[in-house]
């Protein structure tokens, strides 16, 4: 079995690869060549846990991955110094299904949903998208400022935090790394953050709105990674409401988005509403962007399909590069 740490599973993922590999995940789930049931979820009432199981089975033109995540939450960790998340990787032989891998989750499952969103960027935002804006300034913000930056030419960059002093670190730490814009800035305000973005990268755990709608001009490309429960919501439901709407998986975003589930009860809009799945746009069944100021919106929640095939990619590199270590198992 190989073993890949966290920085080997970093070296092993290029962004612009893992934005390609989504993109094949997702047109792997609409096409129905892949297996990827609702995440299992497990209460740890004790310790105040939770417990994430996410099998997946794809099949793709040149591949077949066959892979499961489980994700620890605990919301006490970070008392103790310890992560708020765990997450491991078991990647299994699809012909056999012997044991290949133990890769670390953390790091694959924010690549993986830096490299989704950059996937809907690529299909949705305007070819001429130059200035981005990243509410969120965690793990999983970094990872999104980087896939946008894989497939836009983006030239400024607003971070808004709650916590201003995190997101000068995000600022000081991200700003002119590899095709990231030097011009990088510390919003004062989420309406100073999203006035004038072309593209609004959402990261946050937020129950409420991070921005409002009044301040999304026409023609703006929304990504929300967050809101995966039905009580968390990041973006406006009069935003949903006149946005084109695009999700990962329509099962997956119905069952757990605060911000499809709420204003649906409000009555604002019922599933009808859901324009696409990603993946159907990919496969050229549905077209993306078709007005320059349509606004579009991509909801993901996080699919286990993303987490096999981004596995499989980090495999193959990992051999071309010797990364890892290999035990009997």
């Amino acid at each position: 079995m190989l073993i890949l740490t966290a920085d080997e599973v970093r070296q092993a993922l290029p962004m612009r690869e893992a934005i390609e590999a989504m993109k094949h995940a997702y047109a792997s789930l609409s096409d129905g060549k892949a297996d990827a049931p609702l995440r299992t979820r497990l209460a740890i009432p004790p310790h105040n846990g939770l417990a994430l199981f996410m099998p997946a089975y794809v099949q793709t033109q040149e591949t077949e991955a066959l892979a499961v995540k489980i994700v620890s939450i605990h919301p006490q960790n970070p008392k103790r110094g310890l992560p708020y998340i765990h997450a491991a990787v078991v990647v299994l032989e699809a012909d056999t299904g012997r044991a290949l891998a133990l890769l670390e989750g953390g790091a694959l499952t924010a690549i993986r949903t830096g490299a989704g969103s950059g996937a809907a960027i690529d299909l949705l935002a305007r070819a001429d998208s130059k200035t981005l804006a990243v509410f969120g300034a965690g793990k999983q913000g970094r990872t999104q400022l980087e896939a946008a930056c894989a497939v836009r030419e983006i030239e400024s960059v607003w971070v808004f935090n709650t916590s201003r002093e995190r997101a000068e670190i995000f600022a000081a730490e991200m700003a002119g790394r590899g095709r990231i814009p030097k011009n990088l800035r510390v919003a004062a305000s989420p309406a100073q953050a999203a006035k004038d973005a072309d593209i609004i990268c959402t990261a946050t755990t937020s129950t409420h709105p991070v921005f409002a709608d009044a301040d999304i001009k026409p023609g703006t490309h929304i990504s929300a990674i967050g809101s995966y429960t039905p009580e968390m919501q990041e973006v406006p439901a009069q935003t949903v409401a006149r946005a084109k709407v695009v999700v990962d998986s329509r099962s997956a975003a119905l069952a757990e988005s605060g911000d499809l589930l709420q204003p649906m009860q409000e009555g604002l809009f019922d599933e009808s509403h859901i324009y696409a799945e990603l993946g159907e746009i990919a496969l050229g069944q549905k077209n993306g962007r078709t007005a320059a100021g349509e606004i579009t919106y991509f909801k993901s929640v996080g699919i286990a399909v993303q987490d096999a095939l981004a596995a499989q990619l980090a495999l193959n590199n990992a051999g071309k590069l010797g990364l890892g270590q290999r035990v009997d198992f």
